[in-house]
């Protein structure tokens, strides 16, 4: 097994990303961030953005996968080869990318989206997908690695307040590579489930790194409670 993937077994692994005009949005404030949460023992950092990987790899050598949102279409995240390519010469050890159902802004099937990735530049490729149909054919696809990022963040796939841990199963038994557990993991007890159904590993963002986010559930909890 690849050392990057190797070291993030059974371990977690934080998303250091802030939206669009929020305070948080700047690399150096995000190569802070995962400086933080490394020294609380985070294996792997997940991050977006080519300055702000590149900053963060040059602050830590954790194993770093690396993604490019742009464009205001339904595929964003890593939309293009080009983009991969970026993503990979940060010197992310990992490029994810979308690898829904959904076509692709450069016309590029994923399978050729992925063989070019290794091909240019030897960097694995984590597949973000949304449903298990959509993992199986990652895989068959020539991806490293599947994550469930996209799982309820598609129109066509199931949602909920949590994250699909019977999704995680699921392609955790029947795929021939790691599978990541990754969005909506909110508490420390869907973190280790994730892990119990099977995950390689977890990616867990907004409850650690989205201040914005937490202060509204614990002001929703505080109002709902007095009022």
């Amino acid at each position: 097994m690849n050392p990057a993937l190797a070291a993030l077994r059974g371990r977690l692994v934080v998303s250091c990303q802030a939206y669009p005009g929020e305070p948080l949005r700047d690399p150096d404030t995000m190569c802070r961030v995962a400086l933080a949460v490394a020294a609380g023992g985070a294996a792997g950092i997940r991050a977006q953005g080519l300055e702000d990987l590149r900053r963060i790899r040059a602050a830590l050598d954790l194993p770093l996968i690396g993604l490019w949102k742009d464009g205001d279409g339904e595929v964003f995240i890593t939309p293009t080869l080009d983009h991969a390519v970026a993503v990979a010469e940060t010197g992310a050890d990992i490029v994810a990318l979308d690898a829904t159902r959904r076509p692709r802004p450069d016309g590029r099937t994923l399978a050729e989206t992925v063989r070019a990735v290794h091909e240019r530049t030897g960097r694995l490729v984590m597949a973000d997908v949304s449903t298990y149909e959509e993992g199986v054919a990652a895989a068959e696809a020539g991806a490293d690695v599947v994550g469930t990022t996209l799982a309820g963040y598609t129109p066509y796939s199931r949602t909920g307040p949590g994250p699909d841990l019977d999704l995680v199963a699921r392609l955790s038994r029947d795929l021939p590579v790691p599978v990541i557990a990754e969005g909506r993991v909110h508490t420390v007890d869907q973190a280790a489930e994730a892990v119990r159904a099977g995950a390689h590993a977890v990616v867990v963002g907004t409850a650690i790194t989205h201040p914005t986010s937490i202060t509204r559930w614990f002001e929703a909890a505080v109002s709902g409670a007095s009022a």
